[in-house]
């Protein structure tokens, strides 16, 4: 199992997955520029609530070859953890492409001081399915209200 923390120092200077495959918007299909304008405060993280306490908010994400999900904001400091093992691509805010391989456990950790946030997207490139678990701790939450439109 891989485990890597990142400290958030601003929204750019996050430690990201993966290898970067283009910068300045290269390649981004239309559909992904018009998800990334209309979800600019998408603060859904995942596509299903697990589980949720005071404490913590749990997402599961399941995303079929060639499946995507939509442009999201993180705001809250957390973790995400691959169940599988797969490929995914990823486009950030910044106009950034970055390719990811997972091995199962895998687990990527975020902490995000006031005004940071980390805009992107998740597409499965890989043969089978990407399952992940992501946690976001609820300590934090006036970052969204300070992040809405």
């Amino acid at each position: 199992m891989t485990t890597k923390k990142n400290q958030a120092t601003g929204a750019r200077s996050l430690q990201r997955a993966g290898t970067v495959v283009a910068r300045n918007f290269k390649g981004w299909p239309e559909e992904v520029l018009r998800d990334f304008h209309e979800n600019a405060y998408n603060f859904n993280v995942g596509q299903r609530i697990v589980s949720e306490t005071d404490q913590v908010r749990v997402w599961e994400i399941r995303l079929d070859p060639g499946h995507r999900l939509n442009a999201h904001r993180h705001v809250l400091d957390y973790f995400w953890t691959a169940v599988t093992a797969g490929r995914s691509r990823q486009h950030e805010d910044d106009g950034t492409t970055r390719e990811v391989e997972y091995a199962v456990g895998d687990t990527r950790h975020f902490r995000f001081a006031s005004g940071e946030y980390l805009l992107h997207d998740l597409e499965n490139t890989g043969q089978s399915q990407l399952i992940f678990v992501t946690v976001e701790h609820k300590t934090n939450t006036e970052q969204m209200k300070h992040q809405r439109r």
